[in-house]
């Protein structure tokens, strides 16, 4: 039976050096209350410290989670997928406070049930070609770690490469729920996400380590339908309660509760705003138009995840594809911004670990993903760039095993102006930063390896689209108003091949108005019935 534990005993019962595991996502399912109180007595007493904390997705947004102990001294080693809203982590990392190990955030979900089985580690594909193959860096983050023999390692299976990612034991495993009843038992009502809080206890327990979870209330054994818990009783050793839920428990960083994102209560298409029309969203309404019907689609951080969704809303063909986040939503209305990874109306909220099991295995048919980068082999880096040490998230596991990646940017940034008037598109100011240049700092996607494996990859800007092909990059569109060399080639360190036959962009992309594309199937499917 697990026992109620004060967050500040947990804190000092945690001996230095140990390593500990968190769960959670972005801003979401963070045991803030335990990170706090640790945070608490190695600023009081300087213990416990040198800790090794290993996670999947990223665990903050901005503020709170991880950031609450990203202090130098506390923490040794890291080993996670990404920072991007993790400035203190992300300042630990680039300094050397910390050595840093990034691994594909599907890999550290799979990972953990490979230590549940207490094997050696998990083998997969996934990552190679890209930094975290050793025979580039090996996933060693910064220059700290670059110094240390590589953790993944390369193994050959019937003449196959493969990367092992090693088993990370753990004393210590912080998971979230929303109740515990006496016998121990987890469940997650109140959550908007599932994430892989069963994995991971199991994880820990096949090491010896510790499970203790955070929830919110504590009910009477038996209360529970057995189909409800999430986390059975046996793998629990205590809990922490969070008596304070508006500052320790929020279930996201804008709410401290809603039934909207658990799926238990459904909007009205209404309450979806319609956005503006700016460069993102021409990015991606020019995205969009690569769906097909019944698609299953991925959409990633960044504009992807902030506007493909509402933009499919509008355009009123979302129950016509299936939307995806990596955090385990399928349909609905995502959410972007600091809340990624949740969604309005979804139709189903699955384990973390199992939606790159689909990932991995099948490939979406279409992922949306964006780029900080792009050189000229193709190659995209989101992962280091611009002096920020991000991570690669769940960006390498996708966009590898997908049928057809679009990645979706700003053809450059620092300062980007544009005027849309009428179906055209001018360039009133340039951006400082190229984002087309020769080679990346730092390879997230490997253009060589896509175009080796013949992988469908399209490349949307505001003003041009751009393909993969054997010989790296090649123009095919430019947007109506805007001059090839001027406002193309000249922003760019390389030239790519430009198609004999170059378009240009649909106009619709660039008016205030819908463009249509749910009369377009609706055409199409009367046309192939009467056909039939």
């Amino acid at each position: 039976m697990a026992e109620q534990i004060s967050s500040l005993d947990l804190a000092r019962e945690i001996s230095n050096g140990s390593t500990i595991a968190l769960v959670g996502f972005g801003g979401m399912a963070q045991c803030e209350k335990i990170l706090r109180s640790i945070s608490q007595q190695f600023k009081e007493t300087g213990t416990p410290n040198d800790l090794t904390v290993f996670h999947t997705a990223g665990q903050s947004d901005n503020l709170n989670g991880i950031e609450n102990i990203a202090e130098e001294g506390l923490i040794s080693r890291v080993i996670g997928g990404h920072w991007g809203l993790a400035p203190k982590m992300r300042k630990l990392i680039k300094e050397n406070k910390v050595e840093c190990h990034c691994w594909p955030q599907g890999q550290l979900t799979h990972l953990l049930r490979a230590m549940a089985n207490k094997m050696p580690g998990h083998i997969s594909p996934i990552g190679l070609g890209t930094f975290v193959d050793p025979r580039l860096e090996g996933g060693k983050f910064n220059e700290k770690t670059m110094k240390m023999d590589s953790l993944v390692q390369i193994v050959t299976i019937s003449n196959q490469e493969f990367l092992m990612y090693p088993s990370i034991p753990f004393d210590y495993v912080f998971i979230r729920g929303t109740s515990i009843d006496e016998d121990g038992n987890i469940t997650t009502e109140e959550e908007p996400l599932k994430l892989e809080i069963l994995s991971a206890a199991q994880a820990a327990k096949a090491y010896g380590g510790k499970v203790i979870a955070q929830v919110k209330y504590v009910a009477k054994s038996g209360s529970f339908h057995p189909k409800d818990v999430v986390v059975p009783g046996y793998l629990v050793d205590a809990y922490v309660l969070a008596e304070d839920p508006a500052t320790e428990h929020r279930q996201t960083p804008n709410e401290i509760y809603s039934p909207v994102y658990t799926g238990s209560l459904r909007t009205t298409t209404m309450d979806s705003e319609v956005l503006p029309l700016n460069t993102r969203k021409i990015i991606g309404r020019r995205a969009v138009q690569e769906l097909t019907k019944n698609a299953v689609v991925n959409l990633g951080i960044g504009i992807p995840g902030d506007v493909i969704g509402p933009i499919t809303n509008e355009e009123g063909i979302n129950q016509d594809i299936v939307l995806t986040l990596e955090s385990g939503i399928i349909g609905g209305v995502p959410i972007g911004s600091n809340e990624f990874g949740i969604a309005k109306n979804a139709s189903a909220i699955l384990d973390h670990e199992y939606v790159f099991d689909y990932y991995h295995g099948a490939g979406v048919d279409l992922t949306f993903m964006g780029a900080a980068e792009i050189d000229k082999h193709g190659s995209v880096n989101v992962s280091k760039f611009g002096g920020r040490t991000v991570g690669c998230g769940g960006f390498i596991d996708i966009t590898q095993a997908a049928k057809k990646v679009i990645f979706c940017t700003t053809f450059t940034n620092g300062g980007l102006k544009v005027a849309i008037d009428n179906g055209k598109l001018r360039i009133l100011q340039e951006g400082v930063n190229k984002k087309f240049t020769s080679d990346v700092v730092q390879i997230t996607f490997s253009g060589e390896y896509a175009s080796k494996h013949s992988k469908n990859v399209m490349y949307v800007t505001e003003r041009a689209v751009f393909v993969l092909t054997k010989d790296g990059l090649t123009l095919t569109e430019i947007a109506p108003g805007i001059d090839v060399e001027k406002d193309i080639l000249n922003q760019m360190d390389f030239r790519p091949k430009i198609s004999e036959d170059l378009k240009i962009m649909d106009s619709s992309i660039f008016k205030d108005q819908k463009m249509g594309i749910s009369e377009k199937w609706s055409v199409n499917k009367r046309v192939c019935n009467a056909t039939v």
